[in-house]
Order: C-alpha cells, then sequence, then structure tokens
C-alpha cells in the first residue's frame, strides 16, 4: 500500500511527518501523523506509540499541543497519530449536523448498522491496518503501547482489553469509561450499533475489564475541573470495575485540571515513560 508524505517538519532532532493513504478498512482515503525520533535513523526498529484523539480532533492536535516529542525524542520512541474518524464525500457524518457523533466522532469501535457499518471501523483500522502499514513503511517494532483522551481515551482501553497481546502498554486521558452510560456513548452506540445494549457492552471498557484474559497495568489521568467529569467520563465507574476484577489501574485524579491540552501536555512526560519501562522490557 502506498503512502503519500503532504507535509514534513523537523524536531528534537526527529521528524514529524503527515501521510495519505487509501484505507481497505474504512472504504476511503486516512491521513495519519508519525513522529519519528533520532534514533530511527540510526538502524534497527523502535517501539511505537499509537495515539488516539477525542471528540472533533484529527492527527493534528495531539502532534501540535501535546508536548510529546521532545521526550519521545529521549526515549526513542515512535509516536503515530491516526485521524479519528473516516473522512470524505462518501462517508455520512451527523444527519443533525451534531459534533458528537459521525464524521470526527468514531468512538473505535465496528460499526454494524447501516449506513454506519460500510466506513466506521476504525477499530479494525486502528488495531490491525495501520499498523500493518506503519510496521511495513517505517523501522517499527512490534512492541506496541496505545494511549488516548477522552473518546481516544476509551478507545485505548478498549483496543487492549480486546486484544490479548496485542499491546504491551496502555494508558489514557480522561477516557470515556463507561459509554454506556453516559450521553455521549448512548448516542454513538445506539446508531454505530442498534438498539440492543448487550452488544454495548464489547465495547465498554468498564464490562471488558470484568472479563480481560490480560491485565496490562493502567495509568489513567483524570482532571477534577474537567467539565465532563462527573456526566460523560465517570472514572469511578472504571476504579470500581477494575477494583472487583483484580486488575491493576493507576488513576491519578489531578487537582485543578480540566479536559484540555494544557492538561495533557502537563502529564505527557509520565505516559510516554509508562509506556517506555513496558515497551523496553
Amino acid at each position: 500500500m502506498s503512502l503519500e508524505n503532504i507535509s514534513c517538519q523537523k524536531s528534537f532532532g526527529g521528524w514529524h511527518k503527515r501521510y495519505r493513504h487509501r484505507s481497505d478498512v474504512l472504504g476511503c482515503d486516512m491521513v495519519f501523523a508519525v513522529y519519528l525520533p533520532p534514533q530511527a535513523e540510526q538502524g534497527g526498529k523502535l517501539p511505537v506509540l499509537y495515539w488516539l484523539s477525542g471528540l472533533t480532533c484529527t492527527d493534528e492536535n495531539f502532534m501540535q499541543k501535546a508536548g510529546a516529542m521532545r521526550m519521545a525524542a529521549e526515549l526513542g520512541l515512535i509516536i503515530v497519530a491516526p485521524d479519528t474518524s473516516p473522512r470524505g464525500p462518501e462517508v455520512p457524518g451527523d444527519p443533525d449536523g451534531a459534533w458528537d457523533f459521525g464524521l470526527g466522532a468514531g468512538f473505535y469501535l465496528n460499526a454494524t448498522q447501516e449506513p454506519w457499518s460500510r466506513h466506521y471501523r476504525m477499530h479494525d483500522y486502528v488495531v490491525q491496518e495501520l499498523p500493518a502499514l506503519v510496521e511495513a513503511h517505517f523501522p517499527a517494532s512490534e512492541k506496541r503501547g496505545i494511549s488516548g483522551h477522552s473518546m481516544g481515551g476509551h478507545g485505548a482501553l478498549v483496543c487492549a482489553l480486546r486484544n490479548p497481546g496485542r499491546y504491551q502498554s496502555v494508558s489514557a486521558f480522561s477516557p470515556i469509561n463507561n459509554p454506556i452510560d453516559c450521553p455521549w456513548g448512548q448516542k454513538a452506540f445506539s446508531r454505530y450499533l442498534g438498539e440492543d445494549r448487550s452488544k454495548w457492552r464489547e465495547w465498554d471498557a468498564c464490562a471488558l475489564i470484568a472479563e480481560a484474559d490480560e491485565k496490562l497495568p493502567l495509568l489513567v489521568d483524570q482532571g477534577d475541573r474537567d467539565d465532563f467529569l462527573a456526566t460523560q467520563l465517570k472514572p469511578e465507574a472504571l476504579q470500581q470495575a477494575a477494583k472487583l476484577a483484580g486488575h491493576p489501574l493507576t488513576l491519578r485524579l489531578q487537582p485543578g485540571y480540566d479536559h484540555s491540552y494544557f492538561f495533557i501536555a502537563s502529564f505527557i512526560d509520565d505516559h510516554l515513560q509508562h509506556h517506555a519501562r513496558a515497551l523496553s522490557a
């Protein structure tokens, strides 16, 4: 599969690059960003952290706002940031024009309902198609970590919990922990997956953690001044589910922080180091 390089900037001795490619899984053209640290030019393969962004975001938000490249360069860690949904004139968006469903809001699941099922298969894209592409075209090893923010935090947890052995590390910022029990999740799941709520559990971290075959340590940071904390994110649900399952979880409620990239930039080094420790083991 060919890649079209659409931008390239040097950063901390490495390179931030954006690529366009045709996705067979999503049935449309997709753009993703990759940060290649300086070690990528020294031979050998490097571990990869996949970052999943939140509602309304693209591949650009994390790369431009998180301040992750300095530490990634120090650690020798490749970062890959996909878009948050399929895109293009053939891809349906929210029929009401809302921002929390459809374009920019793929929820990292595989839709089963028309017309969404034709394109909205972000889980398969993130877990299978994109890593295969990255590992074929860049000095990327099969040591993978996954992280994300908000909707992307939900995606990171679900990708890791549904695919034991696929990732060596996982973390999240302000994840939508229990989407079957919050407005964002209920809207998305009812449209993408249908009204049978038993099917929703397959994409809910709190439900999946109870049946997880692998117990990767989870690192989750959450700001206590997040406007979405009580109604949409519900970290206490993940904490309770992890406790009941005996699943290792470090949940840090950070005083004074909100839902923004100012929060992510404040703690991204901790997360990169968390992933680097696991990926170098």
